[in-house]
Parts: structure tokens; C-alpha cells; sequence
């Protein structure tokens, strides 16, 4: 398998994260934002959209991470990470909706801000951020995992990366204990992979 990513998205990283957790060897590809190379007619050929990341598993191409999520979970009989019961499934997909939504346009955006030029405006991302934080905050009081009383799932791998580094766009995690504990059980599971860390925002 052959994942297309690049160290600083958070998107890529998910896909990064989870091939690591499930111990799936893998090669991985970087792709070079900054010159472009997401919109050549190569890398087009892959993903129409020219957005990262990309997983060719021998021939088979899944672009959107968490698409891949869901790829590798099915591929592999994971219904550990991926419930097959239709309301452990919904749980599930709900929190993939969040952070395609507004984790990615929340924290995600927040820390973009500060590593590009981007037409967001801070003063509307990071109230958003504290927002989403706030829900997650709460639907983790008395559990360990966000979709599962029991254990994690790809819930958890989809909303780690921008939660994680969301001090690097200005928005603090101190007001969340519960969210820090969370991410730190996930950073203690076998496998894990961090997050590369950009000294921005907060966290410069």
C-alpha cells in the first residue's frame, strides 16, 4: 500500500494513524504542497479533487481520509474500529461527520491560519473551535471513548490530529480536561504515530 500524504495535514495524518495502529505495512509518499503537486496532472490522476490523502492499495484508490478509514476498517475485518451493529455503525459515523465538519473548520482551520495564508478570519474559527470542544467535552464525561463505552474506534482516529494540535492555531485545551485525558489514551495505544508538531500559536 502506498499512502500520499504530507507531514503537516491532518487529514493525511489520520490515514497515517490508523495504518499504524492496525501494524499494516505501508509506503509512504509525500507530496509536495507547496510546489503544487496536488494539482498536477499526475497526482489528478489519482484524485480529481487535488487533496491529500491519497491510499493506492495495489490498485485500488481511495482518496478522502475518512474514506480510507472505513477502506482499511472494512478491507480488514476490523469491526473492532468499525462497529457493524447499525446503531455502534451510526455512533460512528456521526463523529466522522464532525470532524469532517466542524473539527476541520474549527480547529482545523484555526491552526491553518497561522501556517498559511488562508481567507478564514480568527476571531469567527476560534470561538467555533471552543464550541465543538465544549460538545466533545461533555459527551466524554464518564466514558473513555467518544462512540464506544468500550473502545476506541475510527471516531477516535478521525478527530485526533486537529483536536491535538489545536493550540497550534490559538485555541487552548486547558478548559478540557476530559478531551486531554482522551488524547492521551489514544497516544498510549500500540501503534500510535504523532502528530508532527509545528511551533505556532500556542505551541511556539
Amino acid at each position: 500500500m502506498k499512502l500520499y500524504h504530507h507531514p503537516i495535514s491532518g487529514h493525511a495524518h489520520r490515514a497515517r494513524l490508523f495504518l499504524s495502529l492496525l501494524g499494516l505495512d505501508h509506503e509512504l509518499i509525500v507530496v509536495d504542497l507547496l510546489q503544487g503537486e496536488h494539482k498536477s496532472p499526475e497526482f489528478l490522476k489519482l484524485n480529481p479533487f487535488g487533496q491529500i490523502p491519497v491510499l493506492d492499495d495495489d490498485g485500488t484508490v481511495v482518496s478522502d481520509s475518512n474514506a480510507i478509514l472505513v477502506y482499511l476498517a472494512k478491507k480488514y475485518g476490523r469491526s473492532d474500529w468499525l462497529p457493524e451493529d447499525p446503531s455502534g455503525a451510526a455512533a460512528v459515523q456521526r463523529w466522522l461527520s464532525v470532524a469532517a465538519g466542524q473539527i476541520a473548520f474549527g480547529p482545523g482551520v484555526a491552526r491553518l491560519i497561522n501556517l498559511v495564508e488562508v481567507p478564514f478570519r480568527k476571531e469567527e474559527v476560534i470561538p467555533r473551535s471552543h464550541d465543538i470542544l465544549t460538545k466533545i467535552e461533555a459527551e466524554l464525561e464518564g466514558r473513555d471513548w467518544i462512540a464506544s463505552e468500550g473502545a476506541p474506534t475510527i471516531a477516535e482516529v478521525a478527530l485526533y490530529s486537529y483536536i491535538a494540535s489545536a493550540p497550534e492555531g490559538d485555541v487552548s485545551l486547558e478548559p478540557y480536561p476530559r478531551i486531554r485525558a482522551w488524547l492521551a489514551r489514544i497516544e498510549a495505544l500500540p501503534g500510535f504515530v504523532g502528530f508532527q508538531k509545528t511551533p505556532i500559536g500556542l505551541a511556539a
